[in-house]
C-alpha cells in the first residue's frame, strides 16, 4: 500500500535514498504512467524504496486562485493509481507561497536533498521548477554532474504519430463530452470521486432519489444528464445508473453538483465516498414547466442511459 506524507520533516528512514519522480501527474495519464513506472524500475534495480514527490493544491490553483476548474485528478485518486505501479511513498508537498518564492537551486538543496534525501530523480524533460519556473531537467542535471543524487529524464511519450500524451488534451476532450477518446489517454475512464452528501431530497419527492456529491475541484464537463457507472465504497462492482450534472436550472443553485439515480439501488451511502464515471452525455440541462414533466423526462433518461450501458463494447 502506497503511504501519504504530507510533512516532509518527519519521513521514514526507508523513503530516505529512494528513487523518486517529481510532478503534478493531473490525471496519472499513460504519459505519466511511464515516468511513474521508471521510478518503480529503478527502484527495484538499485534496492531502494520508490516514491513520488508532487504538489497540493496544484500550482495553478495556487496561482489562479477561483479560477475555472481544471483537475482530472485529486489526492486519494492518485495515491490509489500510482500505489498500482507499485510505488511505495507519495509526498505531497503543500504548494504556498513560500514553496513558490524557492529557486531552483534552494528547491534542490532544501527539499530534494536536505529533506528527501533523494537517491535518483526521475522528471520529463518538460519539467519545470523554482520561483518563476527558472529550473528545468538541465537544472538538474547539473546537480546530478555535482553527486547530490541520479537522474533520469524521460522523453514526451506519443499516443500516436506526433501527439504527446497531454493533460491539457485530455482536459480539452472532457469539456466537449468525448469520454471514450479521454479514457484512451488516461488508460482508463475518467472518474470524479467525492463524498456523497445531503441534498434537498427533491429526487425522493418524485421518486427518484439521488446521490448527491459535490465536485468544485473537478474539471467541469458540460451541463446535463450523463449515463453513468458508479463504484460505491466498500463495493467491488461499478452499478450503473443515470446522473445530472450543473446547477438545476428549474431550481437553481449556486456550485454544480452531481446528481446520481443508481438503478436497482436504495442504500444509505451519506457520507461514503462514491466514484462517478461518466459514460455518455445525453441531454443539456433543461427546466421544465412542472414536477410532473421532470418525472416523465426522467424516465425517459433512465431509459435512454440503461441502452447506452447496456450496449456492445460498454
Amino acid at each position: 500500500m502506497m503511504q501519504l506524507h504530507n510533512n516532509i520533516k518527519n519521513l521514514p528512514a526507508e523513503a530516505r535514498g529512494a528513487a523518486v519522480a517529481i510532478g503534478n501527474f493531473d490525471g496519472v495519464h499513460l504519459g505519466h504512467r511511464v515516468l511513474l513506472s521508471a521510478a518503480a524500475e529503478i527502484a527495484e534495480k538499485q534496492g531502494s524504496s520508490s516514491g513520488v514527490l508532487t504538489f497540493e493544491p496544484h500550482p495553478r490553483e495556487f496561482f489562479q486562485p477561483g479560477g475555472e476548474p481544471f483537475r482530472l485528478t485529486l489526492l486519494p485518486e492518485k495515491q490509489r493509481l500510482m500505489g498500482a505501479l507499485g510505488l511505495r511513498h507519495l509526498v505531497a508537498l503543500p504548494f504556498d507561497a513560500a514553496l513558490a518564492s524557492l529557486t531552483a537551486e534552494q528547491f534542490i538543496n532544501d527539499i530534494l536533498v536536505r529533506d528527501l534525501g533523494v537517491g535518483h530523480v526521475i522528471v520529463g524533460d518538460d519539467f519545470a521548477f523554482g520561483k518563476g519556473r527558472g529550473g528545468t531537467a538541465e537544472t538538474l542535471r547539473n546537480a546530478a554532474d555535482k553527486g547530490l543524487f541520479d537522474l533520469t529524464v524521460i522523453s514526451p511519450v506519443c499516443c500516436g504519430e506526433a501527439e504527446v500524451y497531454s493533460s491539457s488534451r485530455i482536459r480539452a476532450l472532457l469539456k466537449e463530452g468525448n469520454f471514450a477518446q479521454a479514457a484512451e489517454l488516461l488508460g482508463r475512464p475518467w472518474e470524479i470521486e467525492a463524498e456523497v452528501v445531503h441534498g434537498d431530497k427533491r429526487g425522493r419527492q418524485i421518486g427518484f432519489p439521488t446521490a448527491n456529491q459535490r465536485v468544485a475541484r473537478y474539471l467541469r464537463p458540460p451541463f446535463g444528464v450523463y449515463a453513468v457507472r458508479v463504484l460505491i465504497e466498500g463495493e467491488a462492482e461499478y452499478r450503473a445508473g443515470a446522473a445530472n450534472f450543473g446547477v438545476r436550472p428549474m431550481f437553481r443553485i449556486e456550485e454544480p453538483i452531481f446528481e446520481t439515480y443508481i438503478f436497482d439501488f436504495s442504500g444509505d451511502i451519506y457520507g461514503k465516498t462514491m466514484r462517478v464515471q461518466p459514460v455518455a452525455h445525453l441531454r443539456p440541462e433543461m427546466a421544465f414547466e412542472g414536477l410532473d414533466a421532470l418525472k416523465e423526462r426522467i424516465k425517459q433518461d433512465c431509459l435512454a442511459a440503461q441502452a447506452v450501458l447496456e450496449s456492445p463494447g460498454l
